[in-house]
């Protein structure tokens, strides 16, 4: 999968649910870029293009929540390889574990990552870049996946103690508390599922050790093909270390298991840098806040570890040549 791409299951799910709502997807896919039978001729498309037809799809329909809808079709047998290495983990905290991991064979445009804080466990989704079209909508897409994933391991009647959406707040919250059925929480810094940590012992009902082998063998296979890429790696542990409010270039060579000026001369090699990928990462994030949220610019700082509101203001016209408050009201115009 590249740099950036999803796996094309959702793109047949909003060409579905478009029909179903009586709406001819082909001007709506067109507009996007595709057509709508490119599920039937490739395996994997851009997580922008995803994001802007998920965007085109919503506004069509006239449905703020479209992203929500595509993610309640997905399945363990949708997630693949990975879901049938779910299926048979020895507990739910294995299955998370493992779709964090290997989440890349699904999705290269985001990760998902699961932190226990005391009793409390999250499982997050943080897209690389998150300025991208429709992102709002691929964040909800996603924790609706994770919840259906969870019920498929734990029951239908499992519910997430509380969930967090990086979006606006809608006009009507019904969908997502009827979908849920926990509190939601809008206009959050990243999008994620939080719930009991216990949850992670409980035992997988079925779960067979033998297919769990072969299938982690096969997923090996498949990932030892993967061309190693430090940069792609470094972006990776910076959106991680943004959200857990910890992002330093020595914790993120220790992650990687190397020195920090060995992690420097393979980025140069690359042509970039760790400051390059840490204020893109940041950059990106305060977009998406911007646009999708009615964050204050002291509490986005803050999420992005400035100093001060000022400093904050400061990088964000350095790196796009306006203050964060213009940017936000020309998107809010658009």
């Amino acid at each position: 999968m590249p740099y950036n791409f999803v796996h094309v299951h959702s793109i047949q799910s909003v060409c579905d649910i478009l029909l179903e709502m009586g709406i001819d997807p082909d001007s709506i896919f067109e507009k996007a870029g595709t057509h709508a039978q490119i599920f039937e001729t490739v395996e994997a498309v851009s997580f922008a293009m995803l994001g802007r037809l998920t965007a085109l799809a919503a506004e069509q329909a006239g449905c703020a929540h479209f992203g929500l809808l595509v993610g309640q079709r997905a399945t363990l047998a949708s997630l693949g390889l990975i879901g049938t290495l779910m299926r048979h983990s020895d507990t739910v905290g294995d299955a998370l574990q493992a779709l964090a991991t290997h989440h890349d064979l699904l999705n290269r445009g985001a990760m998902i990552e699961l932190i226990v804080d005391g009793g409390v466990a999250t499982v997050s989704y943080a897209p690389y870049e998150p300025e991208t079209d429709g992102v709002a909508l691929h964040c909800e897409r996603a924790v609706a996946t994770l919840t259906n994933v969870l019920r498929s391991l734990c029951g239908a009647r499992w519910n997430p103690d509380e969930v967090l959406l990086p979006r606006l707040h809608p006009s009507d919250s019904t969908p997502y508390t009827g979908f849920f059925r926990a509190p939601v929480r809008f206009e959050q810094e990243f999008a994620a599922l939080v719930f009991p940590a216990r949850l992670l012992r409980r035992s997988v009902d079925g779960a067979d050790p033998l297919i769990r082998a072969s299938v982690e063998g096969r997923i090996r296979q498949f990932e030892a093909a993967i061309p190693p890429d430090v940069t792609d790696e470094v972006r990776r542990r910076v959106r991680s270390r943004i959200v857990q409010n910890r992002i330093e270039k020595d914790q993120v060579a220790q992650t990687l298991a190397i020195h920090q000026r060995t992690l420097g001369r393979r980025l140069k090699a690359e042509g970039t840098t760790f400051r390059s990928i840490a204020n893109q990462t940041r950059l990106g994030i305060a977009k998406q806040l911007l646009a999708d949220t009615e964050m204050s610019l002291a509490q986005i700082s803050s999420v992005l570890e400035f100093s001060e509101p000022a400093a904050f203001t400061h990088a964000f016209r350095r790196w796009t040549g306006t203050t964060p408050s213009t940017w936000r009201k020309e998107q809010r115009a658009k």
